[in-house]
């Protein structure tokens, strides 16, 4: 068994819409069923009893291969871990022995660990070797802990995921950000971007926070900054007995001790606290420790937070009632646990020394044993809701404190009796205020019910009720074997005819509000989520290509439309498995199959295979073709569903009885609807534009104004004039493109005509010699040029098989070859006569017209 290709597939994709490995697996005969292995399944399971039945994918009726065992074992291995995984293919290629192994991940990393553990458990039961399957899942739960996000921002990601938001994570830490371009938000843990660094600096110091609030009339225990330990019990003398020492500036109840009745212990206290920072020593309010959350002005959850302790049994001693306790699955040594685990160490054994015990003591029956002064989760405390039992006052002051600092999320922490009374009757106050607050504690409480604040976070950040939005904006994508980028182009330019500021992906490169980002190809995910990240987007249009999907799926979770302009005879065949255009069609309808419930696909009508995926979409189908009397868009239309055709001279949308038509002759890229691939496109385009909701009045202005120039698409059948003649530059490269092209320059009166081609070296032999056996019939001379890069062919290669393509050709008269592309151009240039027509079919797109560009204006 052999692993050529690993990739991680990270948004939806053609197996499936969860992010997931994709490995190609290569079995020799021997591997390719189990049942002709002697002994393997049962040394499999000794290996690791926990794969469950091994089964082959189930819509193929094949034989369990090693590829197979693969595949499950990857997937068992996740989940024993504790992720929650449940998707796993694995599909048999047209290559014999060659396999494509899909399985599911929550987590990039993890997902390639296990595969990488599955790839050895499978050798070993081969070879009868070793395999800890413990170590190994006890290797990935720890891996998973570190990489997955903790409780608290996990909670504000769920509630996000169950409205709707999108998100993504921009570390692997905490920072997150929900929704795209214009309508972006972004966290940090349980901090909203809004909140400032002065807002997040004055929470971090405590005495300056207190004055604030004391300012502001909320009850808070006086005290002071010090900087020895004299001062420290000076000032404790003087505020008066007991008080508490902690650090300024400090978090997670980190040096923190309460309750300090003596020098001694102050001293000791002070040792703790200046290991964090400057010590603060301030009154010591009696009663309970409670932590109140405010998310805006709203207070949304409180809890009663316990000092971790142990309850004495008269049998077991203080450690060993600590240990008991440690062993509760709630408790971990982090925060990815709903409890942490009681830590036992100088501290603690500080603490019991204060109630006459050490750690070999054996506490009587019900006596309560406190480990530590403070009550924080972090170091093992408990937490009890209260929510539902603070006194209005309260919560005025606790929205009050976090409303003064400046926080949009605060955990106010109290020290009072009790949160039923207003602080001011029972000597209570606000202790600390605290920026990015833990939430364990509100989502899972040790006793009480849980508060999901989470979604308060989420409704904060986009509103809830009728104002509640999800924090996207329009997207359009676009596949497609020919036009994607004209026709991604135009809808651009629709969208920024309405003000809207517009990013968009294409082989060209990545634009936003008119201005080029990024030079090159980038049709593919890692360019659409660097729009969809953009803070002025407020419209995306995305050229999705193949490549991108094959090799990383979407970019995006969904889009509000999709447009698949045609398919035809396919491009790229013969590559990744795609052999057949049904196979290609699996991959382009990936975006057909993630549109919004509420959006639409734009399908072509004429094209089956296109037409055939709106078995797939969740939203609503626009069929667009020029014959509007086609089976397909009749009965589409006698559904009262949205069609686009063409009525004479008419580009016409329909629904039921109303119709919206623009004049051809108003829409420059068709050239008065001679150019049958423009009005295709244009259709497409229209259709798109009304399937996102654009004004009529706005469409029509904006193809009124897309001009089909070099700046506007460049080589997307650029029409020049040269000294009397008429050049065209077009990107066309597969036998679709050329009956296209040959199509419109037949509308177009010319003497003579004249094309100049070459071909990708990786598209199959067929597929080059298709496209000359196409313009042989149509132009007078053809130049034939070889560029630097032959993409894995022999030098000349290309060459010989685009002449193969011209062999018997009707009209072609003269065949020249040239190296070098600019060399063929200008070759071209100087052969033309006014009158004469040349098609000049690039390759480097930019360079070649800049190219053409300087011949034409030096004439």
């Amino acid at each position: 068994m052999e692993v050529s290709r690993t990739r991680a597939l990270r948004g939806p994709n053609m197996w499936s819409r969860h992010t997931a490995i994709e490995a190609v697996v290569m079995c020799n005969e021997a591997e390719r069923s189990i049942t002709d292995m002697a002994g393997f399944e049962a040394r499999l399971r000794a290996l690791f009893p926990s794969i469950g039945a091994l089964r082959p994918a189930s819509a193929q009726r094949v034989a369990i291969s090693l590829a197979h065992v693969l595949e499950q074992a990857t997937l068992a291995l996740q989940a024993q871990a504790g992720c929650p995984v449940t998707f796993s293919h694995t599909h048999v290629t047209s290559e014999e022995g060659t396999y494509q192994v899909v399985v599911e991940y929550s987590e990039e990393d993890v997902g390639r660990l296990a595969f990488e553990q599955a790839v050895r458990l499978v050798s070993a039961a081969m070879d009868g070797g070793t395999f800890d399957s413990e170590a190994v899942l006890a290797k990935l739960r720890e891996l998973d802990e570190d990489v997955r996000l903790g409780p608290s921002t996990g909670s504000i990601v769920d509630a996000a995921v169950k409205r709707g938001v999108p998100f993504r994570r921009l570390t692997q830490g905490s920072l997150v950000q929900f929704g795209w371009g214009a309508k972006q938000r972004r966290i940090w843990a349980a901090e909203v971007d809004a909140t400032s660094a002065v807002s997040e600096s004055i929470a971090q110091d405590k005495d300056l926070s207190k004055r604030l609030l004391q300012s502001a009339g909320v009850p808070v225990p006086i005290g002071a900054p010090v900087d020895t330990p004299d001062e420290a019990w000076a000032v404790a003398e003087e505020i008066g007995l007991p008080v508490v020492v902690k650090p300024v500036d400090g978090n997670q109840g980190k040096g923190v001790t309460v309750n300090v009745t003596t020098r001694q212990q102050l001293d000791e206290a002070y040792k703790a606290a200046d290991e964090i920072g400057q010590v603060m020593v301030e009154k010591f309010l009696p009663g309970s420790d409670y932590r109140l959350l405010v998310i805006g002005d709203k207070l949304i959850a409180a809890a009663r937070r316990d000092p971790p302790h142990v309850i004495g049994d008269g049998v077991h001693t203080v450690k060993q009632l600590v240990d008991k306790v440690n062993a509760d699955p709630k408790r971990g040594d982090g925060h990815a646990t709903s409890l942490t685990k009681i830590r036992f160490d100088d501290i603690a054994v500080a603490r019991l020394v204060q109630q006459d015990l050490t750690p070999e003591s054996v506490p009587e029956k019900g006596r309560r044993v406190i480990l530590r002064n403070n009550a924080n989760l972090s170091t093992g405390g408990t937490a009890t809701d209260v929510t539902d039992d603070v006194h209005p006052d309260v919560a005025a002051r606790a929205v009050a404190a976090a409303q003064v600092v400046g926080l949009h999320v605060c955990g106010v922490d109290v020290v009072a009796e009790s949160v039923l009374r207003p602080l001011e009757e029972q000597s209570g106050g606000i202790v600390e205020v605290n920026a990015a607050p833990g939430l364990r504690m509100h989502l899972s409480p040790s006793y009480g019910k849980g508060r999901n604040v989470g979604e308060a976070i989420i409704s904060h950040l986009y509103g809830h009720g009728q104002k509640s939005e999800d924090g996207r904006i329009p997207v359009v994508a676009v596949t497609g074997t020919n036009g994607k980028t004209t026709t991604s182009r135009l809808i651009a330019h629709l969208f920024a005819t309405m003000g809207l500021r517009v990013g968009m992906t294409n082989t060209d490169g990545v634009y936003v509000d008119g201005r080029q980002i990024d030079s090159g190809d980038c049709s593919g995910p890692k360019s659409a989520r660097n729009v969809l990240m953009h803070p002025d987007v407020e419209a995306a249009v995305f050229e999705t290509a193949r490549g991108g999907v094959l090799r990383e799926g979407l970019g995006f979770d969904r889009c509000q439309v999709a447009v698949v302009t045609n398919l035809g005879e396919g491009d790229h065949l013969g590559m990744n498995f795609l052999n057949t255009v049904e196979e290609l069609a699996l991959v382009k309808r990936v975006i057909v199959q993630n549109v919004a419930p509420s959006g639409y696909a734009v399908l072509n009508a004429a094209d089956p295979v296109v037409a055939n995926m709106a078995s797939v979409c969740p939203g609503q189908i626009i069929y667009f073709a020029a014959d509007r009397h086609h089976p397909l868009m009749a009965t589409h239309r006698a559904q009262g569903k949205r069609c686009v055709y063409v009525d004479g001279d008419q580009l016409v949308a329909a629904q039921g009885s109303w119709r919206e038509s623009i004049p051809l002759r108003d829409i420059p890229i068709t050239r008065h609807g001679s150019i049958g691939f423009q009005v295709e496109n244009a259709m497409a385009s229209v259709a798109a534009a009304w399937g996102v909701g654009l004004d009529w009045d706005t469409i029509r202005r904006g193809v009124g104004s897309f001009a089909n120039d070099a700046d506007n698409a460049p080589g997307r059948f650029n029409v020049m004039d040269y000294r009397g003649a008429t050049v065209i530059a077009d990107y066309g490269h597969n036998g679709d493109a050329m009956r296209a092209l040959v199509a419109a320059v037949q509308a177009m009166p010319a003497k003579k005509r004249s094309v100049v081609i070459s071909g990708a070296g990786d598209r199959r032999d067929e597929d080059i010699r298709i496209q000359t056996q196409i313009l042989g019939d149509a132009f007078d001379d053809v130049l034939l040029f070889q560029d630097a890069c032959q993409r894995g062919r022999e030098d000349g290669e290309v060459l010989a098989l685009l002449r193969q393509g011209l062999e018997g050709a009707k009209r072609v008269s003269h065949v020249d070859e040239i190296r070098g592309e600019f060399i063929a151009i200008d070759t071209a240039l100087a052969r033309l006569q006014p009158g004469d027509l040349c098609l000049v079919l690039v390759d480097q797109v930019e360079e070649a017209l800049a190219h053409l560009a300087q011949r034409i204006s030096a004439g």
